[in-house]
C-alpha cells in the first residue's frame, strides 16, 4: 500500500512535470544548439541569446533585448512553473520595440542556478539581486500572475528601485482564491493530460470559440525559439512556487496605499487561476492606478488581447 502511494505522487508529479512546460517535441528544452547571434537590432524573442549574471551567490539566466532604445529598463516576472520560453513573443518584442527589456528565470528555475524560494519575499530580495548586479538604478517592472505578486514585494521592500508597474493576471496578498490556486492548476494538468492538450489552454483561457484559438495562437507562438530554448522547471521547484503562492493566499493584506508610482492593472473578465475580482481589489488599494479587463478572455488575458495590451503597456510606460 505505501509503494502504491508513492508511485502514485511520483506519477502525479512527473505528469505535472511534463505538462506543465509543452515544448515541441523536436525541440526538447536544453538539448538544442545555442542559437547563431543575431545583430543586436535584428534580435527578437525567437532568437536573442541566453546569458547568465551572478547575483547574491547564484547565476541566473536571462534574455535582453532593445538596449539600444535606452531609458528606464523593463524587467518581467515570470508567472507560475514558468521559464524564459513562457513569455509570449508578441508581448517581449512589442514593448522591446520601444523599451529596454529583460527577463530573467528565478532562482532555482529553468537555468539558474540555487534553489526555488519558498516565499514571495524572498523571490522578491532575489529580483532586487538581479536588478542591482545588472547594474540598474531604477526599473519599470510587469509582473503577471506570480511574477505579479514579486512585483508588489519589490515596490514595498525597495520603492526607490520601481519608477512604474504593470501587474497582469495578479492580485494581493491574501486575495480571493490565491491559496488555493493548486487545486485549480493541478486540477486542470490533469486536465490536459486527459484530453492531450497543453493545460494552458484551460488555464489561461476561456472555452469559448474566441477563447480556444486564442489559446492555440498562443501555444504557437511558444514554440517559434526553435533553438537555444530554456530548461523544464524540476518538480521540487514548482512545488515550493506552490507553496509560496499559498503563503501568499494565507498572508494578511498589505498596506499599498503607501505604493506611490503608477500602475497598470490588467486582467481577463474570467480568471480561474487567480479570480478577476482580485485585479478590481488591487486597483482599488492602489492610490494611482488604471485598471484594465479584457472580454471573454481568462488568467492569459493579456497573451489573448496581445495587440491591445501591447500598446496599451506602451503608452502607459510613456507617460
Amino acid at each position: 500500500m505505501r509503494y502504491a502511494k508513492h508511485l502514485k505522487q511520483a506519477l502525479l508529479q512527473a505528469a505535472i512535470l511534463g505538462a506543465t512546460l509543452a515544448v515541441p517535441l523536436t525541440v526538447m528544452a536544453g538539448d538544442a544548439a545555442p542559437a547563431a547571434e543575431a545583430p543586436i537590432a535584428a534580435r527578437t524573442w525567437a532568437n536573442v541569446p541566453t546569458q547568465m549574471i551572478s547575483a547574491a551567490g547564484t547565476q541566473f539566466a536571462y534574455r535582453e533585448l532593445g538596449k539600444q532604445n535606452g531609458g528606464t529598463p523593463v524587467v518581467l516576472l515570470n508567472h507560475l512553473a514558468a521559464v524564459l520560453d513562457n513569455w509570449d513573443p508578441r508581448v517581449v518584442d512589442g514593448i522591446a520595440a520601444k523599451h529596454h527589456v529583460i527577463v530573467f528565470d528565478n532562482r532555482g528555475v529553468g537555468a539558474s542556478g540555487g534553489t526555488t524560494p519558498r516565499t514571495m519575499e524572498e523571490m522578491a530580495d532575489d529580483a532586487i539581486a538581479f536588478i542591482q548586479a545588472m547594474g540598474f538604478e531604477q526599473v519599470d517592472l510587469l509582473g503577471f500572475s506570480m511574477g505579479g505578486m514579486v512585483s508588489q514585494e519589490i515596490v514595498l521592500k525597495n520603492p526607490g528601485l520601481v519608477r512604474k508597474l504593470i501587474l497582469a493576471g495578479t492580485g494581493p496578498a491574501g486575495g480571493v482564491g490565491i491559496g488555493t490556486v493548486a487545486g485549480v492548476a493541478n486540477v486542470d494538468i490533469l486536465r490536459g493530460l486527459v484530453t492531450f492538450q497543453d493545460p494552458k489552454q484551460f488555464l489561461f483561457f476561456t472555452r469559448s470559440p474566441d477563447g480556444i484559438a486564442a489559446g492555440e495562437a498562443f501555444l504557437a507562438r511558444l514554440k517559434e525559439r526553435a533553438q537555444d530554448r530554456d530548461k523544464d522547471i524540476a518538480v521540487s521547484a514548482y512545488l515550493a512556487q506552490l507553496a509560496a503562492l499559498k503563503a501568499w493566499g494565507d498572508k494578511a493584506p498589505a498596506d499599498l496605499s503607501v505604493v506611490k508610482q503608477p500602475v497598470l492593472v490588467a486582467n481577463g473578465d474570467q480568471d480561474r487561476m487567480v479570480p478577476t475580482v482580485n485585479s478590481r481589489d488591487l486597483a482599488q488599494r492602489l492610490p494611482n492606478s488604471t485598471l484594465v479587463i479584457y472580454p471573454d478572455a481568462g488568467h492569459g488575458g493579456i497573451f489573448q488581447y496581445a495587440t491591445q495590451f501591447v500598446p496599451e503597456a506602451l503608452d502607459f510606460l510613456a507617460r
